[in-house]
């Protein structure tokens, strides 16, 4: 399965709900709060750095009246 960033977060490619690809480079601790960012980059346009919230970046989402993933791993 390889390096755990965090919980079940691992480092690779992601599919947003919405179709868009992105590479989850690591986990970021914020330096004022404690709280864990995602720091990721998008597989489209500039390519540059993102994060977000860890529980954000993990949750899930409602599509259509189904729950699913709001970032789905696809690979490492």
């Amino acid at each position: 399965m390889g390096r755990q960033l965090s919980k079940d977060l691992q480092p690779g490619k992601y599919r947003h709900y919405k179709g868009n690809e992105y590479q989850v480079i690591d986990v970021a601790t914020h330096s004022e709060d404690g709280s864990l960012l995602v720091v990721y980059r998008p597989l489209y346009g500039e390519g540059k750095l993102w994060v977000r919230p860890l529980s954000m970046f993990s949750e899930m989402v409602t599509v259509d009246g189904q729950q699913v993933p709001r970032f789905a791993f696809i690979e490492s």
